[in-house]
């Protein structure tokens, strides 16, 4: 019998077999293992066979996460961690050396765009681009690149990557392609399915939903040949090929750097993904909805969703895509003052988070891409009067009347 996702994701701590007849595999919090045979311990201490010798580098719980993750990325093997940054930090940081080179999208999220200046800072080069167009990757490719890195939608104006196109790319020249799936989840989409080898997951936003738990994750789609890249280490060169990168990230990205999920958040990003799916659709269903309404406000400049016709990617989201995703992002028009606009909102949440079951919205230019000054946010397309808007789960008709209600009240006279 072939299970649906929800199925799996409900009954996978289940089927496996958890102690004493539990549905959940438990919260452990211990950070020493032992064992009765010492030549067991070496054994998976040298990543000979699978077990666990300190938790800085996993426990049954994350264990539990993480082949959630994997079934859901129909991938190979997963390596969590205590943030989505920290995740697509320990990519780099174990996968390049001094004078690599990464192409990276142009309209990548802050925090994203701020890692990217640090990997400059230690040697290794990032070219920026326009990543809707895959020929302006292939132009920025040089012999040293390793990695060609994006996001599937683009925080905060939407913009979808080519992923086919760039996927045909890195298989057509050997690189190593790293897809930011955040914004879809495995629900919506799955790198995997265009060629790319790493997908990245900040299991803190829709995965989770909740908005009570931090966590990351790194799967390998098993689509990449690891005996094309030039950067693994000897001592990671154990068994199969398919699984020699992931070793590494797990051990040079996760162990030599302490980004470890916790027990806790782990078991909390475990049960909340076991509603993905219904989260999801019901979230997706509203943001187009709202994008749809929002666009024919007359107090409403622009409205940036991929599910809206008039949107440059409609056509390839609707290709790529379960969904076209919970976010979206409007300006107001020049008469209206943008914050008294925000303060109206008496249901929408001003928060800097995204992916959460309520709705949020955050002035974008004067917070999450503030440290990019104004000249880098207009080479991405974002205006001063921009609002991000992460579109929970609430009833449809209580958005709409918000919304309603603030573009009344902060009408300008006439």
């Amino acid at each position: 019998m072939t299970l649906g996702l929800t199925t799996r994701l409900l009954h996978a701590d289940h089927f496996k077999g958890v102690e004493h007849g539990a549905t959940h595999e438990p919260i452990h919090t211990a950070v020493a293992f032992g064992y009765d045979n010492a030549r067991d311990l070496v054994a998976v201490f040298q990543g000979e066979r699978s077990g666990h010798v300190y938790g800085r580098q996993g426990s049954p719980t994350l264990g539990a996460v993480e082949r959630k993750i994997t079934m859901m990325e129909e991938g190979t093997g997963t390596v969590s961690f205590s943030s989505g940054m920290a995740g697509i930090a320990a990519v780099f940081w174990s996968l390049l050396r001094r004078g690599d080179h990464v192409v990276s999208s142009q309209f990548l999220f802050g925090n994203s765009n701020s890692l990217m200046q640090q990997l400059e800072a230690i040697g290794c080069e990032v070219t920026m681009v326009d990543a809707t167009d895959a020929a302006e990757v292939a132009r920025a490719i040089r012999p040293e690149t390793r990695i060609v890195f994006t996001e599937t939608i683009a925080n905060p104006r939407t913009q979808v990557a080519d992923l086919e196109g760039i996927g045909r790319l890195c298989a057509e020249r050997g690189l190593l392609f790293v897809v930011d799936n955040t914004m879809t989840t495995p629900y919506l989409f799955r790198p995997g399915a265009v060629g790319a080898g790493l997908s990245v997951n900040s299991l803190t936003k829709s995965i989770s939903g909740h908005g009570n738990a931090l966590g990351g994750a790194v799967t390998d789609t098993g689509t990449y040949d690891w005996t094309k890249y030039p950067n693994i280490h000897d001592s990671y060169k154990k068994g199969p090929p398919a699984g020699w990168g992931l070793l590494q990230v797990r051990k040079k990205g996760l162990r030599d750097t302490g980004g470890t999920l916790s027990g806790e958040n782990a078991h909390r990003i475990a049960t909340g993904a076991e509603t993905l799916a219904l989260r999801l659709d019901r979230a997706c269903d509203n943001a187009l909805r709202l994008a749809t309404w929002l666009q024919a406000q007359p107090g409403v400049k622009a409205v940036h969703y991929p599910g809206l016709p008039g949107h440059p990617q409609h056509q390839r989201a609707k290709g790529l895509f379960r969904h076209f995703g919970a976010l979206l992002s409007f300006e107001v028009d020049e008469g209206r003052d943008l914050f008294a606009f925000l303060d109206a909102l008496k249901v929408i949440i001003k928060s800097s988070h995204l992916g959460d079951n309520r709705t949020l919205a955050i002035p974008v230019a004067h917070t999450i891409f503030f440290e990019m000054g104004q000249a880098r946010r207009q080479s991405m397309g974002i205006a001063e009067s921009l609002i991000r808007l992460s579109v929970g789960i609430e009833d449809y008709a209580d958005l709409q009347a918000d919304f309603a209600a603030a573009l009344v009240a902060t009408a300008p006279a006439k």
